[in-house]
């Protein structure tokens, strides 16, 4: 397994058509192995996250069985020129089964993860239920919290004393959400493009409503962790979804 990250050079039109569409990213990416993966239910797939810092900060996150060659990327979104030193190719990749090993029951770390948080409805009685975005901060909390056992990690709570309410929430049907926990919700996007197959486009439409989720966790089951760090969180993976990145928290001064 490789961890990957690309900056997109945002000053270039190349980056702006990349950047348009979910669809475009994931077709460059994938283009970024010769040959294609092998499919199959335990074998990782591709897993890949845009990062918008900033207007001029925008990274690209790859997670993948094997080392990509972004070549492409660079010529299209990137810096060419730089990248002639063959020390400075216009990415980092670095193998990640250290880390993932690594890992260990009670540590905690920081995270970040772009999802596609959904749950299904059903409007009327009779008619099959039909998956549908959760579009409020406090329901997208809760759609990660309802998933983290299974996931390998527990998201930290905040002392009282950092809590705004003594209880945390305001809800009080939903004792798990609002202010209790070391998580944020932010960057909502809501992407709408035409999906192609082949690289012709076809009549279809794909909508999604992405969000991405900042805080702390703590691990509770190493191995299960590992799953989703390598397999993804939730939906919508092939559009920038699912990739949880684990980072060391900041060392307390004084």
């Amino acid at each position: 397994m490789f961890l990957t990250r690309f900056r997109v050079n945002t000053a270039r039109p190349g980056a702006r058509r990349l950047l348009s569409s979910p669809q475009s990213v994931h077709a460059a990416v994938m283009s970024s192995f010769p040959g294609l993966l092998p499919t199959g239910t335990e074998r990782p797939r591709v897993l890949w996250r845009l990062d918008h810092n900033a207007r001029a900060e925008v990274f690209l996150y790859v997670v993948s069985p094997d080392r990509p060659d972004l070549t492409h990327l660079v010529e299209q979104a990137g810096w060419p020129a730089a990248a002639l030193d063959p020390s400075t190719p216009g990415w980092q990749s670095r193998p990640y089964a250290p880390f993932l090993a690594s890992l260990a029951e009670g540590g905690t770390w920081a995270f970040r993860l772009t999802a596609n948080p959904v749950h299904h409805v059903r409007r009327k009685d009779g008619e099959p239920t039909k998956r549908t975005a959760h579009l409020t901060a406090v329901h997208q909390k809760g759609w990660l919290l309802e998933r983290q056992e299974r996931s390998g990690f527990r998201i930290v709570e905040k002392p009282g004393d950092k809590r705004l309410l003594p209880s945390g929430t305001t809800y009080k049907r939903h004792p798990h959400h609002g202010d209790r926990h070391e998580l944020t919700v932010g960057d909502q996007r809501a992407p709408s493009f035409r999906k192609s197959r082949d690289g012709h486009p076809g009549t279809g439409r794909v909508s999604l409503v992405t969000v991405t989720f900042d805080g702390r966790l703590e691990v509770t089951d190493p191995e299960a962790l590992r799953r989703t760090l390598v397999h993804g969180l939730g939906k919508a993976k092939a559009y920038g979804c699912g990739l949880m990145t684990l980072a060391p928290l900041p060392t307390a001064v004084g």
